[in-house]
Formats: C-alpha cells, sequence, structure tokens
C-alpha cells in the first residue's frame, strides 16, 4: 500500500503548488521514494513536481480519463514508492462546469480514499479561518481533511490567534508559512512559466519550497496522516493491455480494431518522432507508454534545436506548449520546418495538439512555420478554457469517424481558418462547432486529449506509422 495525500485548497491562489511541491521535495530530502500527482489536466505543474522528486509528473483528470481509471492510473505511476502527494485542482468541491463533483478535487480524494490537506491562505483573516475550515470539512463527509497548512501568516501573533480558533474546529493544524518571496515562481498568459524554458531557476524555487516546508510544517504528522490512508485494491494501469485492449470509446456502428500484432510487414518497430523542448512541454507521460507498448520506438527531439526529424521517422506526434514565445527560433529553424512539411507530404502519421497545431500552420503570428495546413495562427486577447465533448469528423490516424471522447482546451491564441475541409473534431460542450484539420495523415486540433482513456489512438497511430 502506498502511502498518500492529497493537498487542497479552498481557492486557487491559495498556495497548493508551493506546498505539494515542497512537501514532494522535502520527503525527497527525507530519504523517501515519492511519486507526484496532479488534479485536472494542467501541464505545468506536473513539470515542478517531476523537477522535485525525480519521477514523471503524472495527471489524474475524472472527465478527460472517467472516474474508473482513477485509482488505476494513481496506482502504476505510484508503484513501488513510499508515499503519493496529490496536487488538487481550484477550490476542494470544483469540478468541471455543471457537472456536480466530477473531476474535482474533492471527487479524486475519494476515490483515491486518501486525507485531505486543506491549504488556507490566512492573510486576510484570523478566528473566521475556523468558520471557513469547518465548512469545508463538513461539506462532504466522504471527503476526510485530517489537518490544515496556513499559508501567508503574518507574524507570530496572527499565527497564536489562527491556531486558538482553530482549536475548536478539531482539524489539526499541521504547518504554518510565512510570507516568503523566494518561493514564487514567474506566470504569464497560461499560467506558470514551465520547467524546461527556467530549469536553474525552477530548481533554486524548488529547493526554496522545500526549505519552508520542512521549517514550518510537521514531516511527521503529514506522513503519518498520509498512512493512514486505507489500502486500495484496484489493479495498476497497464499500457501494454491496454493497447491491446477492444476499443470501446467508438461509436456503435465503427468497426472493432484488430488486436495488436507484429508491425506491418514483418518490419522493425517504427519510429515515431515526439517533439520536446522549451516550445513543446505539454504531453502526458502515458502517451510515450501506449505508442512504445503499441510497438514504436519513440524518440524525442528539440524543434528549437534539432535540424532534422530523428534517423528513421515513420511518424510525429507534437503537443502542446508555448510556440508563440518563441516563435521565431522555431521559424529560423528552415531545414526542420522542410523536414516536417517533407514527412506530412509523403503521408506518414502525424499527430498535433495546440502547440503543434501552430507550428504546422503557415505562419504564427506573422512568421513562417511548416505550412503543412493553409491556414495562419495568432496570438488573441482572449484566453480559449475548458473541458469538451467531442466526436471525430472525420476518419484519421488517430480516431474512425464517429470516435467520440473527452477533451481539453487550453490556449491563447487563434487559427484561420478554425476547421479545413476534413474537420478534425466536431464539439459538442458547450457549444456546437467543428474544428481541426485531417488530411493525409495529418490530425492537427486545439484539442488535448489524454490516450489512457483511448488507447486504441496510440495503436491506431503505431500501425499506421508501421504500414
Amino acid at each position: 500500500m502506498v502511502a498518500r495525500l492529497v493537498i487542497a485548497a479552498p481557492s486557487s491562489g491559495s498556495g497548493k503548488t508551493t506546498v505539494a511541491t515542497g512537501l514532494m521535495a522535502a520527503f525527497v530530502a527525507a530519504g523517501l521514494s515519492v511519486s507526484p500527482h496532479k488534479v485536472g489536466p494542467d501541464y505545468i505543474d506536473p513539470g515542478y513536481h517531476s523537477l522535485a522528486t525525480g519521477r514523471p509528473g503524472r495527471n489524474l483528470d475524472a472527465y478527460l480519463c472517467g472516474t474508473e481509471l482513477i485509482a488505476p492510473l494513481f496506482a502504476h505511476g505510484a508503484a513501488g514508492c513510499d508515499v503519493a502527494v496529490v496536487e488538487g485542482v481550484m477550490g476542494l468541491y470544483d469540478g468541471a462546469a455543471g457537472a456536480g463533483e466530477l473531476a474535482s478535487t474533492a471527487q479524486v480524494a475519494k476515490l483515491l480514499r486518501a486525507p485531505v490537506v486543506l491549504v488556507v491562505d490566512a492573510s486576510s483573516q484570523s478566528r473566521s479561518v475556523a468558520a471557513l475550515v469547518h465548512g469545508f470539512a463538513s461539506w462532504d463527509p466522504q471527503v476526510r481533511i485530517g489537518g490544515v497548512i496556513l499559508n501567508k501568516v503574518a507574524s507570530q501573533r496572527h499565527e497564536e490567534l489562527l491556531r486558538e480558533a482553530l482549536d475548536e474546529s478539531g482539524v489539526p493544524v499541521l504547518g504554518v508559512l510565512r510570507r516568503a518571496g523566494s518561493v514564487g515562481t514567474p506566470s504569464r498568459h497560461l499560467g506558470l512559466v514551465p520547467v524546461a524554458e527556467r530549469r536553474a531557476e525552477a530548481v533554486a524555487s524548488v529547493a526554496a519550497m522545500a526549505e519552508q516546508v520542512r521549517q514550518g510544517c510537521d514531516l511527521q504528522g503529514l506522513l503519518a496522516l498520509a498512512r493512514s490512508a486505507p489500502a486500495l485494491t484496484d489493479a495498476p494501469w497497464n499500457a501494454a493491455d491496454d493497447v491491446r485492449a477492444p476499443d470501446v470509446s467508438s461509436s456503435a456502428g465503427q468497426a472493432p480494431v484488430e488486436p495488436l500484432g507484429r508491425p506491418a510487414n514483418g518490419r522493425e518497430r517504427p519510429v515515431v518522432a515526439v517533439a520536446g523542448g522549451p516550445a513543446f512541454t505539454f504531453s502526458y507521460a502515458e502517451h510515450t507508454e501506449l505508442l512504445a507498448a503499441a510497438g514504436a520506438d519513440v524518440v524525442t527531439f528539440d524543434p528549437l534545436r534539432d535540424e532534422q526529424l530523428p534517423e528513421g521517422t515513420a511518424g510525429l506526434v507534437i503537443g502542446g506548449g508555448f510556440p508563440e514565445v518563441y516563435a521565431p527560433e522555431l521559424s529560423a529553424n528552415d531545414a526542420l520546418r522542410k523536414a516536417v512539411a517533407e514527412l506530412a507530404d509523403s503521408g506518414a502519421p502525424v499527430a498535433a495538439e495546440c502547440a503543434g497545431l501552430l507550428y504546422l500552420a503557415r505562419a504564427l503570428d506573422g512568421m513562417p512555420m511548416c505550412g503543412v495546413l493553409d491556414a495562419e495562427a495568432r496570438m488573441d486577447e482572449r484566453l480559449t478554457l475548458g473541458y469538451r465533448e467531442a466526436v471525430a469528423v472525420s476518419d484519421s490516424v488517430l480516431a474512425a469517424a464517429g470516435t467520440r471522447l473527452h477533451g481539453h482546451e487550453f490556449h491563447r491564441t487563434v487559427i484561420e481558418p478554425a476547421a479545413g475541409p476534413g474537420p478534425a473534431w466536431g464539439m459538442h460542450r458547450p457549444e456546437r462547432r467543428v474544428e481541426g484539420f485531417v488530411q493525409q495523415g495529418v490530425h492537427a486540433s486545439y484539442l488535448h486529449t489524454h490516450w489512457a482513456a483511448t488507447p486504441g489512438m496510440a495503436r491506431r497511430f503505431t500501425e499506421r506509422c508501421g504500414a
């Protein structure tokens, strides 16, 4: 059994990332093997978690993956670890809009049977903190709030007032953190700046978080609370099993996918190039695991620095990130842009999400990109953010027409036109529209998806690469 804690808060901005990341690093410094997790679809916080623990940061999103996969995905990521720390999303009880508790931190805590530590921004309150904690602790009896960490406490006197008030709540204070600038991490239009863009500074930030948590929190008390979690009976998620299972994500009329066998024509494992580096940091660890389990030889490359695709590339995956920040450098890499265009023109499978969509366009903010898609992209003032219900409009290297799934959009750019002659997805939540591009072997869209929920996508893509 893996000991586990969920770090939650009454609202965003309370200090969850600071506490969760600092606690992970502090546990590692104490000699523990720590498994890092993040509730929701966010890609950036897991990068800091990975830096703190030396392990892949993994997401637990009940909307993208379904409630039935939360415990198995957790067990897969936490296998062999001493303790797992799960950072929540937004406020404890906030989930998918209009869907009740779905995808909330509270729901994930219940699915994991994990105790919750509530991080409270105490900067503008004293005795009222007891009423706030009491309300959160009593709202859902199935959510076990095992302790409170008070953040942004101004002084010793302020701490005394807060502790005195919480003595009556019955919820123990497991930490008190003073206001500190050294733990801050810079933000921009989509949240924190990813680790890959500021690695040296990020290392220093994580070290400062760890020191603040070590000095201000009861590490032994937190570990004891984590160890009080009951055993989970769910079997760990297994990529190899999933890519061989029947695909249940498709519409009723879709033909079943054949079981995975050797690569087409008995060839060696096809090389699937996956974009990485500072411009393309958004990806879920399970995606590459599923590609490898489906028979691909996964090779990472950096479009900012590499002038050619990896040798023998048979397929290309370009995930999300911040190409708008690096548009001049991406545009200046003429050799790679040409190589990507040639690969796409050959009909090879190309899967592009969000940042990948922009990279395949003719131009981004007026700077030439790969020119695979007859479209231009630019930065926009409006943030597009939220969960989506989607159905595949066109047959593609990822999915057959009619395949239904849940996804997520997160961008402050627009592309014109929004869809090609063969759109990728039809959106059904929150509004009805089509978007994205399917042409030859290319599937490009703003929609982020989690392939653990639809492992047939990794299998289908790899089989097309092998063919």
